[in-house]
């Protein structure tokens, strides 16, 4: 045996616990396949460049010696860009109520770390992203689902969450525009969920990084049209900008819960990237047509989706209304989803996410990234619908 192969023994149940999502359980077995014309459907990640003048400005802010680190609730330029942003005008004080994150996972994860006890629950309604449960596990508490009806294309139907928030509840987790399911939570819905969290005394966690990236109406911040002080938002320039390798998320919320993960973070990561900092005033406070151009291609390609998906048998999915992602209805196959996606890259060389990931609801789907180029969209949607038709014809 290799020296540093034999297992220690002192390894943290915490990080026993752990288990690679799905969507990277596909990437990391989509691995041994670079060799062949794989078709990348199963991240979530713009395919675009990030903006040049986003790249001009963080260029001219190393040069000029924007290289130290900030204050670890980030630039105040920042988070005044933010601030600006986010919730109904002058709802949040930049000094008191933003921290600026290393990316949007890391705010996730220290707004949990401030929230939630151990013991705790923390409510989720599914299909969600699966950083949600582990992360809820990490900070010790447990994540309890509430199935949305894939009969009603998992739509918020807020009676299930209400009746799942109790005295031990820290908070609710609210994804709109869903990750996986591209679905817009209406007003209504939200602000029942929103005041009966207020009731219970817990917070609502409102994961908005897709909020740029809608089909129909531009939907408004959850903060913006309630009137609850408990509710934190999480977010980034990851998707709007085409930014995810520089690492810049945030949270808005009370002064109090800014405050800890301010703290929190300063024990982790200091303070997010100088640079990244600088490249993310830019993109908040700069022209928006190069997002607004990305967020244009993105509707297209949602159009191309859904009329391909409409053409294959037996596969259905919510019309996506925001995001980057359809979510296949597979259950009509004679195999589980996971055994699709499988199949999928193994004999098709089609990368995508089984739904089991994304919690029970998910069972029986898989999740389709559209972003990538309409040709790469075409090619992953023949070889999916030669797959369909292999598996009926049996």
């Amino acid at each position: 045996m290799v020296a540093g192969d034999k297992p220690s023994g002192r390894i943290t149940e915490r990080a026993r616990s752990v288990e690679h999502s799905a969507i990277r359980e596909m990437f990391e077995r989509a691995a041994k396949y670079e060799d062949r014309d794989l078709v990348h459907l199963e991240i979530g990640e713009p395919d675009f460049d990030t903006p040049t003048h986003v790249v001009d400005d963080a260029m001219a802010a190393a040069q000029s010696g924007g290289t130290h680190y900030t204050s670890s609730s980030g630039m105040p330029e920042l988070r005044a860009a933010i601030a600006d942003r986010t919730g109904a005008d002058g709802q949040f004080d930049p000094d008191t109520q933003i921290t600026v994150t290393t990316g949007g996972m890391e705010a996730l994860y220290i707004t949990l770390q401030a929230i939630a006890e151990p013991g705790d629950e923390v409510v989720v309604p599914t299909p969600g992203w699966p950083n949600y449960f582990t992360q809820i596990r990490l900070a010790g508490a447990e994540p309890v689902e509430v199935p949305l009806p894939a009969e009603h294309g998992f739509d918020l139907e807020p009676d299930r969450v209400i009746e799942r928030i109790r005295e031990d509840t820290a908070a609710v987790v609210l994804s709109s525009p869903c990750n996986p399911t591209g679905r817009v939570f209406s007003r209504e819905a939200v602000t029942a969920v929103v005041e009966a969290a207020a009731a219970h005394d817990c917070y609502v966690v409102a994961d908005e990084v897709y909020d740029r990236l809608t089909y129909g109406d531009q939907p408004t911040g959850i903060s913006a049209y309630t009137d609850y002080d408990d509710v934190i938002t999480i977010n980034s320039v990851s998707k709007t900008y085409a930014m995810t390798g520089w690492r810049i998320g945030w949270l808005a919320g009370p002064a109090d819960v800014a405050e800890a993960t301010a703290k929190i973070h300063g024990y982790t990561s200091a303070c997010a990237p100088s640079v990244s900092q600088h490249a993310a005033i830019a993109a908040l406070t700069g022209p928006q047509e190069p997002a607004e151009r990305m967020a244009d291609a993105f509707a297209e390609r949602r159009d191309y989706v859904v009329d391909r998906i409409a053409e294959i048998p037996e596969i259905s999915a919510p019309e996506p209304e925001g995001a980057i992602y359809a979510f296949l209805d597979v259950d009509a196959l004679p195999d589980t989803s996971v055994e699709i996606a499988r199949r999928l890259l193994d004999e098709y060389s089609v990368v995508t996410a089984p739904g089991e990931g994304f919690g029970d609801a998910g069972r029986g789907h898989l999740r389709i990234s559209f972003a990538n180029s309409r040709d790469r969209l075409e090619l992953g949607f023949d070889r999916i619908e030669a797959m369909v038709d292999d598996e009926l014809r049996g």
